[in-house]
């Protein structure tokens, strides 16, 4: 499992020209998944997100971690995150896992993470055309992957 977590001033997920969600002050998650993960990837994921310090506190170091500015989250399924460039231009996505595997495991993230910070974590619509709107705060991206934790 792969995530890109970004901190953000605000997101929004639209699709079909309807906002499905819509974040201030807290993090986007895009999730990629793989037909080898599991419920332990998606535990180690979550406590590692929920309390990553990428949020100031007061000397403007970044020291606070989601729980402790209450922050907001959105959690995106991107297979695209496991693309595979090897050979030629056009990406393979032959790693991601299929739908069956990979949206019980995405509907588990969400519920593990909200909670984990006891509160409600917006999504978008898996397999849908999202436009994903952010204001990338700092900008602070991170990608952790579950499969590499050394």
């Amino acid at each position: 499992m792969k995530i890109v977590v970004q901190r953000v001033s605000k997101a929004s997920v639209t699709i079909n020209q309807h906002k499905v969600a819509d974040i201030q002050k807290g993090l986007l998650i895009l999730l990629g998944i793989v037909e080898e993960d599991t419920e332990a990837d998606i535990n180690w994921l979550v406590r590692k997100v929920s309390s990553l310090r990428v949020f100031n506190d007061e000397n403007d170091v970044m020291n606070k971690s989601l729980i402790d500015i209450d922050g907001n989250v959105i959690v995106v399924s991107q297979f695209t995150l496991h693309a595979s460039t090897k050979k030629g231009s056009r990406p393979s996505y032959m790693k991601a896992a299929k739908p069956a595997v990979a949206i019980p495991l995405y509907q588990q993230f969400v519920a593990s993470l909200e909670k984990e910070l006891n509160k409600k974590v917006q999504t978008g619509e898996f397999g849908a055309d999202m436009k994903v709107e952010l204001l990338n705060d700092g900008p602070v991206t991170i990608i952790i992957d579950s499969k590499v934790k050394a």
